[in-house]
C-alpha cells in the first residue's frame, strides 16, 4: 500500500486566490477614498455655484441648493471682464505651453543622444534648477522684463510668456523618456544617413508621443492655473488672466457673494476638467513609459 507523503493544507493560511481578492479589494477601497477626497470639494464648488450665500454658510451643511440659482454665473461674468480674461489666458497658455514643449523636446534630445563637453554637468544644473522654487526668481524676472532692450514688457503678452518659456522639469521628464527608446532603431537611422532633425521629427517624437503629450498637458494646466507671475507682471484689467480675475469677485468689505465666487471658479476649472477627461489615456501612458528609466 502506497504511503501519501503530502502535507495537508493549513486552514489558517490564505490561498492565492484569497490574497488576490484582498489585494484588489484594498486597491478599490483606496481608490474610493481618493475619489471621495477629490470629489467632495469639486461637488461642493459646483453645488455652491447654484446656491445663495446663506445656503453655503448654513449649519448643518446643506449639500444641495433649495433652488438652482443660475444667476450666479451671470453675475460672475458681469462682475469682471471675464471675456477678456479668457482671451488673455488662452493666448498665454497656448503660446507659453508651445514654447515650453519645444524647448523641452530639443533639450531632452540633446541630453539623450548628442555628445558635447560637460554634458553631465549641464544635466546636473538642470536637476539643481528643479529644486529652486518659482518664487525665488520672481524679482529677477521682473527686473529683467521691466527693461528689455530699452523697452518695458510689463503689461504685455511677451512679459507673461517669455520668463516661463522653458522649465527644467520638462527637459528632465522627456530625457528619461527618450533614454527608454530602442537604440537599434536610432542606430539604423544613423546608418541610413538620417540627420538629427530627421531623427527627432520622424523617429523620436512619434515613439515618445505619450510622454510628450503628457508633459504638454502638464504644462498646459500649469500655465492655465498660473497666478503669481501674471499678478506681478500686469497691473491693468486688459492684461489680467482668469486666475487673477477671480480676485475681482471678492469684496474687501467682507460682503463676498460666495455663490458668485464659486460660479467664477467653475469658469476657470471647467476647461481643465474637459481636457483631463479627453486626455487621461495619454497622461497614464506618458507617466508609466518613462518611470523605470534612469
Amino acid at each position: 500500500m502506497a504511503t501519501d507523503f503530502r502535507v495537508p493544507a493549513r486552514s489558517g493560511l490564505l490561498t492565492k486566490r484569497q490574497k488576490t481578492f484582498i489585494g484588489a479589494l484594498a486597491g478599490y477601497l483606496g481608490l474610493l477614498i481618493l475619489l471621495v477626497l477629490i470629489g467632495i470639494p469639486i461637488f461642493w464648488m459646483i453645488s455652491g455655484s447654484l446656491k445663495t450665500t446663506r445656503e453655503i454658510r448654513h449649519i448643518p451643511v446643506q449639500w444641495l441648493p433649495s433652488s438652482l440659482r443660475w444667476s450666479n454665473f451671470r453675475d460672475a461674468w458681469e462682475a469682471a471682464p471675464f471675456g477678456r480674461f479668457y482671451l488673455n489666458t488662452l493666448i498665454t497658455t497656448l503660446i507659453g505651453s508651445g514654447l515650453e514643449l519645444i524647448n523641452a523636446v530639443m533639450t531632452a534630445y540633446a541630453l539623450a543622444f548628442l555628445k558635447f563637453p560637460k554634458k553631465n554637468l549641464v544635466f546636473m544644473l538642470i536637476l539643481i534648477a528643479l529644486m529652486i522654487p518659482d518664487e525665488v526668481v520672481i524679482v529677477p524676472n521682473y527686473l529683467t522684463i521691466s527693461d528689455v532692450f530699452g523697452h518695458s514688457w510689463v503689461n504685455t503678452y511677451q512679459g507673461i510668456i517669455i520668463p516661463g518659456a522653458s522649465v527644467a522639469f520638462g527637459a528632465f521628464l522627456l530625457r528619461q523618456a527618450f533614454l527608454g527608446l530602442p537604440r537599434e532603431v536610432m542606430e539604423a537611422a544613423k546608418i541610413e544617413g538620417a540627420g538629427h532633425v530627421r531623427m527627432l521629427w520622424d523617429m523620436v517624437i512619434p515613439m515618445a508621443r505619450p510622454s510628450i503629450l503628457t508633459f504638454g498637458l502638464i504644462s498646459l494646466v500649469a500655465k492655465w492655473n498660473e497666478y503669481l507671475w501674471p499678478l506681478v507682471v500686469t497691473n491693468e484689467d486688459r492684461m489680467r488672466t482668469l486666475t487673477v480675475g477671480l480676485t475681482y469677485l471678492f469684496d474687501n468689505e467682507g460682503n463676498t457673494q460666495w455663490g458668485v465666487v464659486m460660479a467664477g471658479t467653475v469658469f476657470v476649472l471647467a476647461p481643465l476638467i474637459v481636457v483631463f477627461i479627453l486626455a487621461q489615456r495619454f497622461i497614464i501612458e506618458g507617466i508609466t513609459s518613462g518611470a523605470t528609466k534612469g
